[in-house]
């Protein structure tokens, strides 16, 4: 498939056609949980403008060790097969290694959401070696392969320690064929438009950084900017806001409905209190069902109920926002839904 005539610039697609922006989101379901997406806090060593998290280096929202403990628990009682550890900055929370020890003695799958930078930190210098010995997945940010680009959404020098964090990786077998270490990459557009198509854009990734700096990996996940949070106030100031919605809603693709991690994901915050997704989580939209386990007194389900309570069929909670994940070829934290 030929790279369209922007893609060398890791640009954007605003082409939208589809149902009328007052569309309301359709119901959706969910299927069975194979995935657990656990937020360990808010800390991170960057500040990305896109950030649907608010992560910075001043947060000090952390799970709690007794919440940390469940995690574990969990998969083991519902037979989940993965989790997805994300954050802020997964890695900075003290119980890191020990969940994705204990995860990985299960049999589990263990993706580490990695913003890259995070492996030249002060006291992570073998952050790389211990993922490798895990054999866990690392799922890496690079939002281009352009320094300007990458710099300007993330900070200046973001780009050239990336980059070092990637070789990092690949000398230690990730990406390798055979070696059974994945590394993929996640791209997100610069401001409000809808990523270019994910094969297209993956060659061009695997192309320029292979012949520039000799770095190979596995996959690349287009990844649409969600319109909430610190990406939804920047929007807002520029009065790009409605705008960028009537985007999404017009290019609705109802056959992305039944791929859409939500149907299989649960998500959790780092109190331990339950979501259908990472982006419901960050708006205060908790999953549906169940109260809190108090009595009724506050809506939100928590972690331990999941020891008890099998999830599965249950109605997930949906809003405007929910238009980002279906938009054109669709997009979650696996990347575009369909070709």
């Amino acid at each position: 498939m030929a790279a369209p005539p922007m893609a060398l610039s890791c640009s954007p697609v605003s082409e939208a056609a589809g149902p009328s922006a007052a569309a309301a989101f359709p119901a959706l379901r969910r299927g069975r949980v194979d995935t657990l997406q656990v937020n360990l806090g808010y800390r991170c060593n960057q500040s990305c403008s896109h950030c649907h998290v608010n992560a910075g280096p001043t947060r000090t929202e952390m799970m709690a060790s007794d919440t940390l403990a469940l995690v574990p628990e969990v998969l083991q009682a519902r037979g989940i097969g993965t989790l997805d550890l994300t954050g802020g900055a997964p890695e900075l929370h003290p119980g890191f290694r020990d969940l994705v020890v204990q995860a990985r003695a299960l049999g589990v799958t263990v993706i580490d959401r990695c913003n890259l930078t995070i492996l030249s930190e002060p006291g992570q210098e073998d952050l790389g070696a211990f993922l490798a010995d895990q054999g866990v997945t690392v799922v890496a940010s690079l939002p281009c392969y352009s320094a300007a680009n990458v710099d300007q959404q993330r900070g200046d020098g973001v780009f050239a320690r990336s980059i070092t964090g990637l070789q990092q990786l690949n000398r230690l077998g990730y990406g390798a064929e055979g070696s059974g270490l994945k590394l993929d990459l996640v791209y997100n557009p610069q401001g409000p438009s809808l990523p270019p198509p994910q094969a297209a854009l993956e060659a061009d990734y695997k192309r320029e950084l292979a012949e520039h700096f000799g770095i190979r990996f596995n996959r690349l996940y287009t990844i649409t900017n969600m319109p909430i949070q610190r990406f939804a106030a920047v929007l807002r100031q520029q009065g790009q806001l409605e705008g960028y919605m009537d985007v999404l809603r017009a290019s609705h693709n109802p056959a992305n409905l039944a791929q859409v991690m939500c149907r299989s994901t649960v998500s959790v915050d780092w109190q331990g209190f339950l979501y259908d997704c990472d982006f419901n989580q960050m708006l205060g939209m908790p999953m549906p069902g169940l109260d809190g386990g108090d009595g009724g007194r506050s809506p939100r389900r928590h972690l331990r109920q999941l020891l008890e309570h099998d999830p599965s069929n249950e109605p997930i909670a949906v809003a405007d926002h929910c238009f980002g994940c279906t938009a054109g070829a669709g997009s979650s934290c696996g990347g575009a839904l369909s070709s």
